[in-house]
């Protein structure tokens, strides 16, 4: 006979809240029903494809591409139907197995201050500085030679009055300005190392989930960029790239405006290097 709690009595009860709460998915696509929207208005609102929508709600995260994608998935949904995106955020990360150590922004902004100290920005100055001097020379130059033509011109002609000579030489003057207006591109493309692979990503046509990294694999950046925001890398080789939507993206490689006509709401991963840009 035995005395106090039998063993089954000692059995640990079933957790009721974890077996009833709500999964990520289910929320937002209860959420979704509730709010009166399609598949097709989600997708449309927040740039996510329709297939990683219905993925998503179905708690199929693989499409996304990672934790880090998921997770950005999930608040631009979870706003996009008038959910926290914190709780779902927190809920995905407990059954996913907690959200990774964030990567430290100040080591990026201190590598982006230090290094052109040591390098870039003497070689730099010294370029543009070399480019203004030689505008600076061809606009003198230019002026120069057309006073020069003027005076030659008065003494040629013996019986011309100081007014006339005067009109000739500022006629020529109204058509030679065009040539400096050509310089800001050039002298921009000029501008960025040549030592360096240089890269700016600016969200011209929407919001865009952005990841870069350099050549030795170390995060620069991970996260959202709004509407009109721009960040812009640089390294001594190479840039690895990652866009959520390279279709809101435009990006300038080494001062050089890329061309590709990249889809809304595409998923591209993209490698950079110092020369011509070049798609990797």
């Amino acid at each position: 006979m035995s005395i106090g709690n039998s063993p089954e009595d000692e059995r640990p009860f079933p957790d009721e809240s974890q077996e009833a709460r709500t999964s990520v998915g289910r929320a937002l696509k209860e959420a979704r029903i509730a709010a009166g929207l399609t598949l097709d208005d989600v997708s449309s609102a927040t740039r996510v494809r329709i297939a990683i929508v219905h993925a998503i709600e179905a708690d199929d995260f693989a499409p996304c591409g990672g934790d880090v994608y998921a997770r950005g998935h999930i608040r631009t949904l979870a706003r996009a139907v008038h959910l926290d995106p914190a709780e779902l955020i927190a809920q995905y990360d407990a059954e996913h197995g907690g959200r990774p150590a964030p990567t430290p922004a100040a080591p990026l902004f201190e590598a982006e201050r230090i290094r052109p100290d040591r390098r870039g920005p003497n070689w730099t100055a010294a370029m543009v500085a070399a480019i203004v001097v030689v505008i600076g020379f061809v606009g003198f130059t230019a002026v120069r030679g057309g006073d020069d033509g003027g005076d030659s011109k008065s003494q040629l002609a013996e019986g011309s009055s100081p007014t006339k000579t005067r009109s000739a030489s500022a006629r020529p003057k109204k058509d030679t300005p065009a040539s400096p207006t050509a310089a800001p591109s050039d002298s921009a493309i000029a501008a960025a190392p040549q030592d360096k692979v240089t890269v700016q990503v600016s969200a011209a046509n929407g919001r865009s989930w952005v990841s870069a990294k350099d050549h030795n694999g170390r995060m620069l950046f991970d996260g959202l960029l709004k509407t009109g925001e721009s960040k812009t890398f640089q390294d001594s080789s190479k840039i690895n790239l990652i866009l959520g939507d390279a279709g809101a993206i435009q990006l300038y490689v080494n001062g050089k405006k890329i061309e590709d006509d990249f889809r809304p709401g595409a998923v591209e991963r993209l490698t950079y290097t110092k020369g011509d840009p070049e798609v990797g």
